[in-house]
């Protein structure tokens, strides 16, 4: 009885542990149990039987013997005197049930045993996490967080009962995650499925901020409401194109929501990431010039369709705006738009000329309309370049203000700009 306490014990551990149902663990090492029994009874592989019932914790194994009136030649049969003594009422021809001593089996026939349900346990495991997770990747889901390892900068987050890791590197900096609160985690991609499946999360992915606004705007998760394009540096700025299908709803209004509420819920998710939403446009250099909100474009010219390359040209006084904190806005404008922007001071500072792409005479080539940029051409689009003339200091000087004009200056009714406040 002891035996079977501890075995029923050893069972409901590996139910909580693997998240396994126990009508179907008991059927995963019956068969393991079957396996080790029959190699040690290799002459009664049809006649065993595995009784395990968690209800009356019994456990044991048994050798169905047929009673003969003659001397058995092997365990299969037994004697009908012997068989009395067991069952008074036994007959010959009849059968009876010889319990085995599962000790008996032997030290390999255990390990084949344990070696079976580990195994069976594996495939269970693999199953669950496909089941749960197979539709949810490169979705959005609520986990919460169990275990932070401030040596590492691991944190472990449960969903379901499954335990997920969210590394260092896919955790918005500066951000602290607490211990027993939900998170919301992007799953990136689901790895090694036909093994032993990981399931890779993220807090820095940037289409984790276009889930979260399908959740929080219906207008979005309807499809009225077009999340056109998407750049971001996880913890410090997002920008975001919109669009709408419908010409009697704002798509950018749609995002902001009543009192700013649904950007803000948005916001408080991200650890107060800035957004800017600006309006799609299909005319690349409107997009561009757009993109580089809340800085003021007086012109944009293509230079190079094949290259994806152009010059905008900005009032002197907005050329640190549309540069933005160390290239910052002009980086996310790149990403969002998949062109490298040179951007242009409106004068020169030493001579006061004005920039020649101004000239109504300046031929660039033939305007095309605006592509949206896939995840592959926004992660390749390079650097941007930042042209102000010839004269370095004017930019210096200007980029000292930066910080403070950034945060304060919005375009009126294109660009929605958020400080988390």
């Amino acid at each position: 009885m002891n035996t079977n306490k501890g075995f029923f014990d050893a069972l409901e551990l590996l139910e909580e542990e693997n998240s396994v149902e126990s009508e179907l663990l008991i059927e995963k090492v019956k068969s393991a149990m079957l396996k080790a029994a029959r190699k040690a009874y290799p002459h009664s592989e049809e006649r065993i039987r595995v009784d395990i019932d968690p209800e009356t914790k019994k456990f044991a194994m048994y050798i169905e013997q047929e009673i003969i009136d003659d001397y058995p030649i092997d365990e299969n049969e037994i004697n009908i005197d012997v068989a009395r003594t067991i069952d008074p009422g036994a007959y010959v021809g009849g059968k009876i049930l010889k319990e085995i001593d599962i000790s008996s089996l032997g030290r390999m026939a255990a390990l084949s045993a344990k070696q079976s349900i580990r195994g069976d346990l594996r495939e269970i495991n693999r199953k669950q996490v496909i089941n749960r997770f197979g539709s949810k990747e490169h979705d959005c889901i609520t986990a919460k967080v169990v275990l932070v390892e401030p040596n590492r900068g691991t944190v472990t987050v449960d969903y379901e009962g499954t335990e997920l890791y969210l590394f260092k590197n896919e955790q918005i900096p500066g951000e602290e995650l607490v211990e027993g609160k939900p998170v919301k985690v992007y799953i990136t991609s689901i790895m090694n499925r036909d093994k032993k499946p990981i399931v890779k999360i993220s807090r820095t992915h940037k289409d984790l901020v276009k889930r979260l606004f399908e959740l929080e705007v219906p207008e979005i998760y309807d499809g009225i409401v077009e999340i056109k394009a998407i750049s971001r540096e996880a913890g410090s700025r997002t920008k975001m194109a919109v669009w709408s299908k419908d010409p009697n709803v704002d798509a950018i209004g749609a995002c902001i929501g009543a009192r700013r509420s649904r950007i803000t819920a948005v916001v408080d998710e991200l650890n107060g990431e800035k957004i800017d939403i600006i309006p799609w446009s299909n005319v690349t250099e409107e997009f561009i010039a757009k993109a580089l909100a809340p800085a003021e474009v007086l012109k944009t010219v293509i230079t190079s369709r094949e290259e994806n390359q152009c010059t905008v040209v900005v009032p002197n006084n907005q050329l640190s705006l549309a540069i933005g904190n160390k290239g910052q806005n002009a980086k996310l404008a790149a990403k969002l738009t998949g062109f490298r922007i040179d951007i242009k001071s409106q004068f020169d500072t030493v001579t006061g000329e004005e920039a020649p792409e101004m000239s109504p005479d300046f031929k660039s080539v033939e305007p095309a309309p605006a592509k949206e940029i896939s995840e592959e051409q926004s992660a390749d689009t390079t650097a941007t370049e930042i042209q102000s003339g010839e004269n370095s200091e004017a930019q210096s000087e200007n980029t000292e203000t930066l910080n403070e004009t950034d945060q304060n200056t919005e375009s009126p009714a294109e660009t929605a700009q958020t400080d988390g406040e």
